[in-house]
């Protein structure tokens, strides 16, 4: 059986790689913008690579020679910075779905599994978690959201155009391992963080709102799910997330911090004021986001597809801080360690600061 995955080297790639590999009689292909060198060990080893930006012209053409005769696609790629310049992010998380959805079409690849998100939800309830047929139209102010959202509908005509198409549709909620630390601090932190002071496990002050209620789940237990939607027979969406829900409340005593009562809209307008300075990587549709992501049900995925979390959510919160603090990283290009790359203090000395360039 041949199973192509598109973004195979970042951090739910990864995990769906060593997943994979424990099936026998598999053979995977592996799709990336810059490629994981011959010293990049497991699990990216063994994998038969391929380049390709899903977003520049053409790429539909090339990615249709790279899924003939697969039996599933499975497609991850999402580019998340530079968010200051929305024109190519959009190019590359619309335009390349829609290339990738193309390729897989004219294939005649049976299966199309995507990585959609907790982001593509209206805003919703943060008391209960909400079913898979909660409104898909994202949250208004979120680029991240509003893109999810723009796929999903990319999805749906083509499942109208394409009944024949066995479309698997994962929204996890946030997806947290140890080898992930330094690629999402460089993409959600930035470079003037002092990170080591995590080594103790505290986090001083946590910001608390009524609605920052979160869901997270181990990048170990949303790659079994992806290998079970790619290797299954299921259809349609699934929510993925582990509990507990992750409150500022839970946060700061597990991490023997003080809470500090914020506004949404202060939260906002600080998280806008810094982006725009260049302190840290994030604009405010990321805080207008996680105040009105809802929260989700995850008992169609184990009811449909037997899935079940062997990590609960803290615990893999707890896995990503203690990387943070040790700098954990793999050998792929999108999880390295490049001291130059946006996001990291050395390359502010290369004109590349935080949210700016291209780090995939």
């Amino acid at each position: 059986m041949r199973i192509v995955v598109v973004g195979a080297s970042g951090n739910v790639g990864t995990a769906l790689l060593r997943r994979l590999r424990r099936e026998r009689g598999l053979d995977l292909a592996g799709v990336a913008r810059r490629l994981p060198g011959a010293d990049a060990g497991e699990p990216y080893d063994q994998v038969e690579w391929h380049s390709c930006d899903i977003g520049l012209p053409g790429a539909a053409d090339q990615l249709a020679e790279v899924f003939a005769g697969a039996d599933a696609v499975v497609h991850l790629a999402w580019q998340i910075q530079p968010s200051h310049d929305q024109r190519v992010l959009h190019r590359t998380n619309v335009g390349g779905s829609r290339a990738v959805i193309e390729a897989v079409v004219r294939a005649g690849v049976p299966a199309l599994v995507y990585a959609s998100s907790v982001g593509t939800y209206a805003p919703g309830p943060k008391d209960h978690p909400v079913s898979e047929r909660w409104p898909v139209t994202g949250v208004p102010g979120s680029s991240y959201s509003r893109d999810k959202a723009d796929v999903e509908a990319l999805l749906d005509r083509t499942e109208r155009e394409h009944p024949g198409l066995r479309v698997v549709r994962l929204r996890p909620g946030l997806v947290f391992q140890r080898a992930a630390a330094t690629e999402i601090t460089r993409y959600f932190v930035g470079p003037f963080v002092p990170l080591r002071l995590l080594r103790f496990g505290r986090l001083p002050l946590v910001p608390t709102n009524p609605r920052l209620r979160m869901q997270a789940v181990h990048a170990e237990d949303v790659a079994d799910a992806y290998a079970r939607a790619a290797l299954g027979e299921a259809r349609g969406a699934f929510n993925i997330a582990a509990d507990p829900v992750l409150t500022p409340e839970l946060v700061a005593r597990h991490f023997h911090g003080w809470t500090v009562p914020v506004a949404g809209p202060l939260l906002r307008a600080a998280a806008a004021l810094t982006w725009r300075a260049r302190l840290q990587p994030i604009d405010a549709g990321w805080v207008q986001l996680a105040l009105n992501a809802p929260l989700m049900s995850s008992d169609r995925a184990e009811t449909e597809l037997g899935w079940r979390p062997r990590h609960d959510a803290l615990s893999a919160l707890k896995e990503l801080i203690a990387g943070m603090a040790h700098g954990e990283h793999t050998g792929s290009p999108p999880m390295s360690a490049d001291p130059g790359l946006p996001g990291r203090p050395a390359g502010l000395l290369r004109a590349r600061p935080a949210g700016h360039g291209n780090p995939y």
